[in-house]
């Protein structure tokens, strides 16, 4: 283990900058030794020689002008020690550092305005750099390029994505080079036009009106690749893309040879014509996106299903969202995913209470971890309501943050950051750059260095509880739905759960429904659901609005229950 002794030099006292560097190195593996406040030039290169530092950190935050001669000084004296390989990390404010970078002697210098990834980034490879290579010239090597590891090197920080398209190949490019060299944002979520998402493949179906509607158009594999060199710069942030609506192994393949895709979001049902967004009917898109989940199972990539959000959205009622969740999760394992990450959009629909926010995805969480395993691993993704930003700038930059600080009750291992100007324009580079600032703030600053346990809230217990009997309740009502002939094929049991004729049922049938699909060509739309007087979205009925249990629901689809 390498050892970082760090203190505050000469008659400054001030030393949260040195304790926050000092936990992220422990955080690094190191072994670390904080020698307090106002510590002479002496016992400083005392100490160092004592506990044979590998790195000396040292701060001062008081006038640039006495810091300045305070530092050359210091630099004269630990000369030796710099020559026999220790290195040395100054921190201080910025006009200090400023003086400080000019005197050269420093490794790397440090002015406050640095992510915790940064100096992860510093701390990781001190003590191995490469022959020639300074901490100035990080590579992706440093930072490391699949999901799992990075949020594993960035732990107990969430990993933050955030979705970036728009309208040229060229200013996207330009964009992403922008967001990377701020180190702001982890992952990319590449935004492309719905011709890419449906037609990629199909040039004949494509419409030049359309061109750059909804993202960034690209129609060719070296547009990708070109968008993934721009992104090889600053804190070398991964890629991923939609998943598409049509040609999905086609799409995975390419994705995979051009942006190495960090991991595939798909959904369960949609993505075809029921909404609108594909060519495929509801049942045969079910069997396309398994194939999809099989084939990025088999090479290890990680997966997301991006459904339950999709019902929230289109206010169906909690329950149904939480059994969403568990179909996802179960469809994912099933198909040999590993690496499953299951994503939580909260404010969906938008009305929702903080504390039934909460409850729902805690429910989420309850009914999906028995499915966890040694060969299944469940990875937490956090977002806002993709539609519950006000319009007003100053408003919805408030919500973004407290969104992100309820969502970090959690403990998400990533932060799908949904940027303030969602409801105004699509967001661009310092946009991006400006909702992961104020994400980063109410995550690290103040939910990862202690919150309270809001999860602890009776209320919220309560609810998670009624949710997660609910939802048992629906998965054996779409259990039920599965006819003799479905149960047996070439001698091997079906599991209705996985079946995509069963699944396709639940939705025509309606025990798996949302308000907003009325007069679609597949689902009911028939539900009616009301935010009730705790904040909870819940199932009533249509005559009197009161609510109604999920059993009194499923009962007047005439839908039978079998445990």
């Amino acid at each position: 283990m390498k050892t970082v002794v760090a203190g505050a030099l000469g008659e400054c006292v001030h030393v949260a900058g040195v304790m926050n560097f000092l936990r992220l190195a422990e955080a690094a593996g190191w072994r670390t030794v904080f020698l307090g406040p106002a510590v002479s030039v002496e016992d400083m290169l005392q100490a160092a020689r004592h506990e044979q530092a590998d790195l000396v950190g040292v701060s001062y935050r008081l006038t640039p002008e006495t810091g300045e001669r305070l530092l050359a000084e210091f630099a004269e004296e630990a000369d030796d020690l710099r020559t026999a390989g220790v290195r040395f990390a100054f921190g201080g404010t910025p006009p200090v550092a400023e003086r400080v970078r000019a005197i050269g002697f420093f490794d790397r210098v440090f002015d406050g305005s640095e992510p915790p990834e940064a100096v992860l980034a510093y701390l990781h490879p001190v003590g191995h750099l490469r022959k020639g290579q300074t901490h100035a010239q990080l590579t992706a090597v440093d930072y490391p390029q699949s999901i799992v590891e990075r949020i594993e090197w960035k732990a107990p920080f969430p990993i933050l994505r955030h979705h970036f398209g728009l309208p040229t190949i060229e200013a996207t490019r330009e964009g992403i080079a922008h967001i990377a060299d701020a180190q702001v944002l982890d992952v990319i979520s590449l935004g492309i036009d719905q011709d890419a998402q449906a037609n990629f493949f199909h040039p004949e179906r494509q419409d030049p009106r359309r061109t750059g509607a909804g993202g960034v158009p690209v129609r060719a594999a070296e547009d990708y690749c070109a968008l993934y060199a721009a992104s090889r710069r600053g804190n070398y942030p991964l890629l991923r893309s939609y998943s598409g609506t049509d040609d999905f192994l086609r799409l995975a393949e390419m994705y995979v040879e051009t942006i190495h895709i960090a991991w595939c979001a798909i959904p369960i049902f949609w993505f075809n014509q029921m909404d609108g967004r594909g060519p495929w009917d509801l049942e045969s898109s079910i069997r396309e996106h398994q194939k999809v989940m099989a084939w990025y199972g088999e090479r290890d990539i990680p997966v997301e299903l991006n459904e339950p959000h999709h019902w929230g959205m289109r206010d169906a009622p909690d329950i149904v969202f939480v059994v969403s969740a568990y179909l996802s999760a179960y469809n994912a394992r099933a198909f040999g995913v590993r690496d499953y990450i299951a994503q939580m959009m909260f404010n969906s629909p938008p009305g929702l209470s903080d504390s039934m926010d909460l409850a729902k995805m805690l429910a989420c969480l309850e009914v999906i971890k028995p499915l966890e395993g040694p060969g299944f691993r469940i990875w937490r993704q956090t977002r806002t309501g993709l539609l519950s930003y006000p319009l007003d700038p100053d408003a919805a930059r408030a919500h973004l943050a407290t969104s992100v600080y309820l969502q970090m009750a959690l403990k998400p291992h990533i932060v799908h950051v949904v940027g303030h100007t969602e409801a105004h324009h699509a967001a661009t580079a310092s946009d991006v750059i400006e909702a992961c600032k104020l994400a980063r703030q109410a995550a690290t600053e103040g939910a990862v260095r202690g919150q309270p346990d809001m999860t602890a809230d009776p209320v919220v217990e309560e609810r998670v509880q009624e949710l997660v009997r609910g939802a048992q309740i629906t998965l054996q009502a779409i259990c039920a739905l599965a006819i003799p002939a479905e149960r047996s094929r070439h001698g091997d049991v079906v599991d209705p759960l996985t079946d995509p004729a069963t699944l396709a049922r639940a939705v025509t049938t309606g025990v798996l429904d949302a308000p907003h699909l009325r007069n679609n060509p597949f689902a009911r739309g028939q539900i009616t659901t009301r935010i009730g007087r705790r904040g909870a979205c819940v199932a009533v009925d249509p005559k009197t609005g009161e609510p109604i249990g999920e059993e009194e629901r499923l009962a007047l689809l005439g839908v039978q229950i079998r445990p």
